[in-house]
C-alpha cells in the first residue's frame, strides 16, 4: 500500500516466475506501492505450501499445479484487488517469465482490465477480444521461443484493434529484469520498469 498519501490508488496485480512468490518478487511488488500504486502478489504455490525458500525446489513444485485452477486464482486475484476499498476501481497485471504469461492471459479473460505488461511472457492462445485492454512490455533479443510465438500473438491483437507496443531489448537474455540472476541488465531493466510504470499511470489514473 502506499504509505502516506491519502486517497485511493489504481492496483497492480504483480505475478511471478515459475518460483513462486520469492524475495526478488515482493522485492518487485513493494516499487509501485512507492509511486502510488497497490500491489498485489499472490504465490501461486500457496495450495502446495508457497514458497518454499529453495528456488530449485520451487521450479520442481510448480509442475504439480493445477493450471487450471491456477490461472482461475489469477483471474480471481484481480477481482479481489479491485474490491478493495482503498482501490480506484482500476488494475492492471504485470507479469515476469511464466508471469507474463499469466499477464496475456489475463488481458484476454477480463474484460474491465486496465492493461497488462508482460515481461517476456508466453503469448496467450485465447481469442483476442475487441474491448481488450492495451498491452505493453518488453522482449529479450535473445529470446527465441518466447519471440517466436509473438509474431502469431501480434497478429491476433492487430486484428481485434487491440492497443499493443513491445520493446525488443539488444543483447538481452530472457529474464533480465530479474537483479538476482546473472541475466539480469540494469540499464535495459530500469528502462523497461520505467516504462512500465508510464504505461499504468497513463492507462489506470485516468
Amino acid at each position: 500500500m502506499p504509505a502516506k498519501t491519502p486517497g485511493k490508488f489504481p492496483g497492480l496485480l504483480v505475478v511471478h516466475e515459475n518460483r513462486g512468490l520469492n524475495p526478488h518478487i515482493e522485492d518487485v511488488t513493494r516499487r509501485p506501492a512507492l509511486d502510488n500504486f497497490i500491489a498485489y502478489a499472490p504465490d501461486a504455490l500457496f495450495p502446495l505450501g508457497g514458497y518454499p525458500d529453495d528456488e530449485d525446489k520451487a521450479r520442481e513444485l510448480f509442475v504439480e499445479l493445477e493450471q487450471l485452477k491456477t490461472r482461475n486464482d489469477f483471474v480471481n486475484a484481480a477481482g479481489f484487488l479491485k474490491a478493495l476499498p482503498e482501490c480506484c476501481g482500476k488494475v492492471g497485471v504485470v507479469g515476469f517469465c511464466y508471469g507474463g504469461g499469466i499477464a496475456n492471459l489475463l488481458a484476454s479473460r477480463i474484460p474491465d482490465l486496465g492493461g497488462a505488461v508482460p515481461f517476456y511472457g508466453a503469448a496467450a492462445r485465447c481469442r483476442r477480444r475487441k474491448n481488450q485492454g492495451p498491452v505493453t512490455g518488453p522482449l529479450a533479443e535473445n529470446d527465441e521461443r518466447i519471440n517466436a510465438a509473438w509474431r502469431t500473438y501480434e497478429t491476433a491483437l492487430k486484428a481485434a484493434g487491440v492497443k499493443f507496443e513491445m520493446f525488443t531489448y539488444a543483447s538481452t537474455q530472457h529474464g533480465s529484469n530479474n537483479d538476482t540472476t546473472p541475466r539480469y541488465n540494469e540499464k535495459d531493466a530500469k528502462f523497461a520498469w520505467q516504462r512500465t510504470l508510464d504505461f499504468f499511470n497513463r492507462n489506470l489514473r485516468t
